[in-house]
């Protein structure tokens, strides 16, 4: 016995010796341990892709585990990873899912819930807290937590502050329209009056005329979400902060609304101010049109603050302007079936989610998950999460207490200054973050199962619109027939319930909706 005990304690000090000589905790000594990781492709130096390969050659170093980055085209992601899952093949131990995914992950009972390993305490420290709760969110079911944070994706008006602020324009423009060019626009109408204004014409002094709004609006370029982010004031408002997606009594579509149907005429009207090409670009493209002057406005992702610090991308550091996405005077509410107006000093303004917010998930059948996450939470600590934030090329977006400058955060303006930024463009970009993520009305993010299908439809039939294969009313036609197809095949009964958890659908609420239905 005595000898056991001792052979037992020799065996203990040499693990750990070993584990010290290579620098490994043996808390987190993962030798042996290979996971295998899928994830939109973009290269070892492109957009949610790239992070990884540096997250994995640290994480190698400190567990002596290895990863896998498994790259997949993003338009086949997750057909692929459904797929595998489906089928029980198990070739994956996790993915970077778009948030929408994950309400089919959780009816498939394919993920595993995180709290155990993150309150074990002994894996890399991120806190659930610095997410807002218009993010945390994303990352849940229920009251449990499935996704590891990493991306926070929510859209915002970018504008060139400098052409907004001269003078003579401001001058021309007031000439023009009756009224002071505002900066930054407050309403989408003010937004495109200045679209328009700033289209055709060099305000830029490069010698060819400039366009005043840009956007990505190719199918199966994300396109889609611009409607999202741009309809949501039109449709949700203080006495429907609710309601945008489906009726909550049978689970038809509310995509042929007076609001959806107002926002879509809008979209194609703000789509006038751009280039033709728009409908074919994706949003790299858009993008690159905005950074190199040929735009005076988009709105978009985060990535485009944080590209326009580059200036082999960029020729609008320091000149940029950023805003929460702006309002509108008159929005319908869907619970009392009548529009409502605002002051207009006080716009309707929705925040959103809109996005992604790319982040990781386990999968049931992994045999290693502890690992998977220890892997996974590295890339939420602060220290690696500023640094994907403030590189554009990462794609990773901010929105977390640690990204945000004091008071309101803990990060300072000289965290981002050592990653190149200019001073005056990072404190704009934050605080457009910040107002849009702790908006008083939130975009409802869309996560039942079938969200997949639903937002394809949704794609197809706006770009037919936008490029004049359909009219609007013909295009919320053919979403309205798609979605229906979609919620009966996968079963009505059972989507509605989930539908109506997912929007925190109340007894209140649903007093309050049959009285007007």
């Amino acid at each position: 016995m005595k000898k056991f005990l001792v052979l037992s304690l020799i065996f203990v000090l040499v693990f750990a010796l070993s584990s010290l000589a290579f620098g490994i905790d043996p808390n987190r000594d993962y030798r042996g341990v290979t996971i295998r990781i899928t994830v939109n492709q973009a290269g070892k130096e492109g957009a949610i892709s790239g992070p990884l390969y540096k997250a994995a050659k640290i994480w190698e170093e400190q567990t002596g585990g290895k990863v896998e980055v498994v790259e997949i085209p993003f338009t086949s992601h997750y057909s692929k990873m459904m797929e595998d899952l489906v089928t029980g093949a198990g070739n994956f131990d996790a993915s970077m899912i778009g948030s929408w995914w994950l309400g089919d992950l959780i009816a498939g009972d394919f993920v595993v819930p995180i709290d155990q390993y993150y309150n074990k305490g002994t894996h890399p420290y991120w806190d659930k807290d610095w997410l807002p709760p218009s993010l945390q969110i994303l990352h849940k079911w229920g009251d449990k937590w499935y996704g590891v944070p990493n991306d926070s994706d929510g859209q915002i008006l970018y504008y060139r502050d400098d052409i907004l602020r001269n003078p003579e324009y401001q001058k021309k423009f007031k000439e023009k329209y009756g009224y002071d060019l505002p900066v930054p626009p407050k309403t989408w109408q003010q937004t495109l009056d200045i679209a328009k204004f700033f289209t055709g014409w060099d305000w830029s002094g490069d010698g060819k005329p400039d366009y005043g709004f840009v956007m990505h609006l190719k199918v199966g370029g994300q396109g889609m979400f611009h409607f999202m982010s741009l309809s949501a004031p039109f449709v949700l408002n203080p006495e429907n902060p609710k309601l945008y997606w489906f009726d909550p009594e049978n689970m038809k579509p509310l995509i042929k609304s007076p609001g959806h149907k107002k926002a879509l005429e809008f979209l194609l009207e703000l789509a006038k101010t751009g280039p033709k090409a728009q409908t074919s670009w994706d949003l790299g493209e858009a993008w690159d049109f905005f950074m190199k002057g040929n735009a005076l406005m988009t709105f978009s992702w985060g990535d485009v603050g944080s590209l326009v610090q580059d200036p082999k991308r960029s020729k609008i550091r320091g000149k940029l302007g950023c805003s929460v996405i702006p309002g509108v005077l008159e929005s319908y509410d869907e619970v009392h079936n009548k529009w409502v107006k605002f002051d207009k000093n006080n716009p309707n303004v929705v925040g959103n989610t809109t996005g992604g917010s790319w982040h990781g998930v386990i999968f049931k059948h992994s045999k290693h998950p502890e690992a998977v996450y220890d892997y996974l939470s590295l890339m939420a600590t602060k220290d690696f999460s500023l640094w994907n934030v403030a590189n554009g090329w990462t794609g990773v977006d901010p929105g977390w207490k640690i990204h945000f400058l004091r008071p309101i955060g803990i990060a300072s303006i000289r965290d981002y200054i050592h990653y190149g930024w200019d001073p005056g463009d990072v404190v704009e970009y934050l605080a457009a973050y910040y107002e849009n993520f702790y908006a008083k009305i939130m975009f409802p993010y869309l996560m039942i199962p079938s969200t997949f299908e639903y937002w394809n439809a949704l794609d197809v039939h706006l770009s037919e619109a936008v490029t004049g294969q359909k009219s609007v009313d013909a295009a919320l036609d053919a979403i309205y027939k798609d979605w229906e197809n979609i919620t009966n095949n996968y079963g009505r009964k059972e989507l509605l319930k989930l539908y109506r958890d997912s929007i925190n659908w109340t007894k209140e609420d649903d007093a309050e909706y049959k009285k007007f239905h």
